[in-house]
């Protein structure tokens, strides 16, 4: 069991990692989507998805093709 604690608190690092990141900053996704990064979530199915403000919808990670640096 200990493995598996050790799995899960590395995933819920990561996690934080990439909010402290991505959110607020601006991203351009690969369909031409622009805006601001207001939400990550944990999609057991397709892993990190994010939101955009001023568009509905959650797109994979894989999509951002520029961010704010």
């Amino acid at each position: 069991m200990p493995l598996v604690k050790d799995r899960a608190l590395t995933i819920l690092r990561e996690y934080e990692q990439a909010k402290d990141e991505l959110l607020g900053k601006a991203a351009v996704l690969t369909d031409g989507t622009a805006g601001t990064v207001d939400g990550l979530m944990l999609d057991e199915l397709h892993g990190l998805r994010v939101s955009i403000t001023g568009h509905i919808g959650k797109w994979p990670i894989s999509k951002i093709k520029m961010i704010q640096q």
